[in-house]
C-alpha cells in the first residue's frame, strides 16, 4: 500500500491582532493550565494501566521465534558434542556426545501424559529432542524443547505455576526419554528414569527439559529432580552416579544455545 500523500502546504495572510482585556487573557492561560493537567493525567493512566493502542500487539515479542523450531539446524540447538566444564559433582568437569536426534514431532506421543495436560493452557506447537551418552558410556540423558504457542504472559503464568507449585519436582510430570534402537540408548525407557528438570523460558514460547538414567538399561525405582539429585549429602544412586548434574548440565548448555538463537533472531538491523 502506498504511502499517503503529505498534505499541501497553505500560506494565510496574516491579520493584525486585537489586544485582548486582562480578564479574558488569564481566563485563556487557566484554560490551557487545565487542559495540559487533563492531558497529562490522561497520558499518566494510561502508563499505569498499560491501555495505549500503541502498544505492541499480543505475542509480537514472539512473532520472530516461533519459526526457529524448523528453521534453525539442527547441531545449532542439538551439537554433536558437548562439555561441561565444571558441570559435574563436586565441579568436575564433564562431556556428553550425541547418540541421536528424533525427527521434529507433535506432543502427544513426546509427551507424558499428564506433562501434557500441564503445559495445555500453554498450548504445544512442537517438540525437539536429542539424547546424549556421557564421556564414559554410563549414563544417558534426552533434552528437549517444547516450543508453545503461548504469549509471554501465558509463559510468564506458566512459570509461576512452576514455581509456585514446585512442579518440575513432582514425578507424575517426568518428562519422557528418547530411546533408540540399535544405540546405546536402545534399553532407555520410562523405567529408567533418574533424575529430571523442567524450565519454563518467559522471554521464548519454549520449555526446555532434561531427563537422565543408566546407560546399562537399569530400572531405577526413586527418581530425584535434579534440586534433590545434585543437593549436597544426596546419597541416591541417582545422585552419586551424577545423574543430577548430566540433566541439569545439558539442559543449561541446550538452554544456553537457544537464548543466544532467539537473542540473533530478535536482533534489529542497524
Amino acid at each position: 500500500m502506498e504511502p499517503p500523500a503529505a498534505p499541501a502546504e497553505t500560506t494565510a495572510r496574516l491579520r493584525p491582532v486585537p489586544s485582548r482585556h486582562p480578564g479574558r487573557t488569564a481566563g485563556a492561560i487557566v484554560c490551557v493550565v487545565l487542559g495540559l493537567g487533563l492531558i497529562g493525567g490522561a497520558v499518566t493512566g494510561t502508563w499505569l494501566t498499560g491501555d495505549s493502542s500503541a502498544d505492541p500487539a499480543p505475542g509480537a515479542g514472539y512473532a520472530p521465534l516461533r519459526t526457529l523450531w524448523h528453521s534453525t539446524p539442527v547441531d545449532t540447538f542439538f551439537p554433536r558434542t558437548i562439555k561441561g566444564g565444571g558441570a559435574g559433582p563436586g565441579g568436575a568437569d564433564r562431556s556428553w556426545t550425541r547418540v541421536a536426534v528424533a525427527p521434529d514431532s507433535g506432543c502427544g506421543g513426546a509427551l507424558d501424559p499428564l506433562l501434557l495436560k500441564t503445559l495445555r493452557p500453554v498450548g504445544c506447537e512442537r517438540v525437539l529432542r536429542a539424547t546424549y551418552v556421557d564421556a564414559t558410556s554410563s549414563t544417558l540423558t534426552t533434552v528437549g524443547m517444547v516450543f508453545t504457542e503461548a504469549e509471554p504472559a501465558g509463559m510468564e503464568a506458566l512459570d509461576a505455576r512452576f514455581t509456585d507449585e514446585k512442579l518440575g519436582e513432582r514425578t507424575d510430570l517426568m518428562p519422557r526419554t528418547y530411546p533408540v534402537k540399535g544405540t546405546l540408548a536402545a534399553g532407555f525407557g520410562d523405567g529408567q528414569r533418574a533424575s529430571w528438570t523442567v524450565n519454563v523460558l518467559t522471554e521464548a514460547p519454549v520449555v526446555v527439559y532434561a531427563v537422565s538414567g543408566f546407560a546399562d538399561g537399569r530400572p531405577v525405582t526413586d527418581p530425584q529432580p535434579v534440586a534433590k539429585a545434585t543437593a549436597d549429602g544426596a546419597k541416591t544412586a541417582a545422585a552419586q552416579a551424577g545423574l543430577g548434574h548430566d540433566a541439569k548440565g545439558l539442559a543449561d548448555r541446550v538452554e544456553r544455545g537457544l537464548r543466544t538463537t532467539a537473542s540473533k533472531a530478535t536482533e534489529k538491523p542497524e
